[in-house]
């Protein structure tokens, strides 16, 4: 992963803006410790952070095309970039960077090209012709953007809030599958994939095209020049992952360089599930594996800096970053800059344990299509910002663009949990993959119950959390709660801890108001609460918050709350920023 940050229309050429401009693009160079690349053009200015982790000798950013009237700064890996170069033999390229092929493509079909890209991207190019930009985000939101407006009539992108957050009067998420352009005057979805409308589909379960989809899908993201490894927590999604790319390792370009030994890694507090699981996951592979520990008292330690560097006051993705967070740093200090990980899976198949209860097909699709939609405001940012705080880039192959629209065009009556044939969570994947000739799990570990990040990595995590939080908050400050923060009102303890670290790194209201809320139990949406009436008594992230559903299910509320919701749920956040970010590109145009 990459910083990036775009400064367009400013009406400011002087020293002392160019100074700011760098001043705040270090504020990204965590995720790029590697280079740093400005390109100035009269009032719009281009800077970028680079990872270097394809063609590291000579992709450094901003990109040109031949006369350099185009410029590009670019987040992410376009994995058909070959395919692509292979369709602009006019054109002269001047590095190896998977991510210059942005500028010849826009040269060559304008701004029509996004769809055309495979990748996890988010990108701004400059125009010098006419002064026109155009700003992207790939399809799903693995790549972070916010988009930001200042006083001064300038329009801002950066990869992370932070860099923007001080100089801009508004700002908010740039939404997935979206492209902004001046010249054509605000922005627009290039992303419509037919599960978007959330239609009931048809086609027949087909094992085997979705177990080839799912492999392709990995070997794409083997494409890199530097070490890396798999995350593995000893779930079904990450052993899968590591599984497959063990399989095609050996003919994998990086091999010849790095050789075909896969590096393992894995965190949690002493004795917990998924270390245990892990470890007999990679013993099995033959994966190099790596087992780290932390204490409840070290990670409550790194709150603060999480927060920070996630910016985000959501339990769940606080409870499941820091672990993740920590994890990094020790990768990072191992020389290894990319891993592959295995978020969207729940997403894409119903894995959460919640999906139990989902009353019928069509209830069951619809709720996988509003939490792949929110990916980006959870998951995506996570498995983001916990690893490129450390300079490290998690790639996730369940979100490839074809494997989601195989997944999601599978008649959802193959997904629904059903005991009564045998029927697990994920029973679709798992099965896919249930090869008696050439295994590629132990069937134990293929058809292992749901874990959620946060809860594998040891019960007594979260538990800790909400003993340090009950220590610090107060039954007083919790009831007056709606007073202190009357938008996304927190309802725990815990939550209002979460919130007052986020206020003081960010405290403007553009801020908290790119965070979701809402009612969720075991990471439903506020919809899916519905499906369960003893749900709304106990509405906590944890998986174990399924009553009924997981093996070490709550026995009663686990923490008190407040009575009544003041948040809005998931889609209507996705709605509001639609609405806030339509409404302040209504006028825009070419600078």
């Amino acid at each position: 992963m990459c910083g990036i940050l775009a400064v367009l229309g400013c009406a400011d050429t002087s020293l002392a803006k160019r100074s700011r401009i760098i001043e705040l693009s270090r504020r990204l160079q965590h995720r790029g410790p590697d280079w740093s690349g400005l390109h100035c053009f009269e009032d719009c200015y281009l800077a970028h952070q680079r990872l270097a982790i394809v063609d590291p000798t000579s992709g450094d950013q901003p990109l040109y095309n031949e006369d350099k009237s185009i410029v590009v700064t670019v987040n992410g890996e376009i994995y058909n970039h070959e395919e692509l170069r292979a369709k602009l033999k006019s054109h002269q390229f001047r590095t190896g960077s998977d991510c210059e092929v942005i500028a010849h493509l826009y040269e060559e079909y304008g701004e029509d090209f996004v769809d055309m890209l495979d990748g996890m991207f988010s990108f701004v190019l400059l125009d010098t012709r006419d002064k026109s930009f155009i700003a992207a985000r790939d399809a799903i939101g693995i790549t972070p953007l916010y988009v930001g407006w200042g006083l001064d009539g300038s329009v801002w992108f950066a990869s992370e809030m932070k860099a923007l957050s001080d100089d801009c009067e508004r700002f908010v998420s740039f939404l997935p599958g979206h492209i902004y352009s001046s010249k054509k005057g605000g922005l627009r979805r290039w992303y419509n994939p037919p599960w978007f409308s959330e239609c009931t589909p048809s086609a027949p379960y087909d094992a085997l095209a979705l177990r080839e989809a799912f492999e392709k899908a990995v070997v794409k993201r083997l494409m890199t020049d530097v070490p890396f490894g798999v995350l593995l927590s000893g779930g079904l999604d990450s052993s899968l992952v590591a599984a497959v790319a063990l399989r095609h390792l050996a003919k994998a370009k990086v091999a010849r360089q790095w050789g075909s030994q896969l590096h393992s890694f894995c965190i949690g507090l002493k004795g917990s599930p998924d270390l245990k699981a892990a470890r007999e996951v990679a013993d099995y592979l033959g994966t190099f594996h790596h087992e780290f520990h932390f204490t409840v008292q070290e990670g409550i330690d790194a709150l603060a800096e999480v927060i920070y560097h996630i910016e985000t006051y959501d339990v769940t993705t606080i409870r499941a970053s820091t672990p993740m967070f920590l994890m990094s740093r020790k990768i990072k200090s191992l020389g290894v800059k990319m891993v592959l990980s295995g978020e969207g899976s729940d997403e894409i198949f119903g894995g959460y344990l919640y999906f139990h209860k989902a009353p019928n097909k069509e209830e069951f699709h619809s709720e996988t299509c509003r939490k792949i939609k929110a990916l980006h405001l959870y998951d995506c940012l996570r498995a983001n910002k916990s690893t490129s705080a450390w300079g490290v880039e998690a790639r996730v192959p369940f979100l490839d663009k074809q494997f989601i629209d195989i997944a999601m065009d599978i008649d959802p009556e193959w997904k629904m949990i059903r005991r009564d044939l045998g029927r697990i969570e994920k029973w679709v994947l798992r099965n896919a993959f249930d090869d008696d000739q050439n295994p590629y799990l132990p069937k134990h570990i293929l058809y292992r119950q749901k874990e959620q990040f946060s809860d594998g990595v040891g019960y007594g995590w979260i538990d800790g959390l909400k003993h340090h939080a009950n220590e610090h908050v107060s039954d007083a400050m919790l009831m007056n709660a709606s007073f202190v923060y009357p938008e996304n009102t927190p309802t725990t303890k815990e939550a209002y801890y979460y919130r007052s670290i986020f206020e003081r790194f960010f405290p403007k209201n553009a801020a908290r108001s790119t965070v979701p809320g809402g009612p969720s139990v075991a990471c439903s949406t506020a919809k899916a609460v519905e499906w369960d009436a003893a749900w709304s008594k106990n509405p906590d992230p944890s998986g174990r918050a399924a009553l009924g559903v997981h093996d070490a299910a709550y026995q009663e509320a686990p923490e008190k709350t407040l009575a009544t919701e003041n948040s809005s749920s998931v889609d209507g956040h996705l709605q509001k920023l639609q609405d806030a970010m339509v409404e302040a590109t209504a006028t825009a145009t070419a600078l």
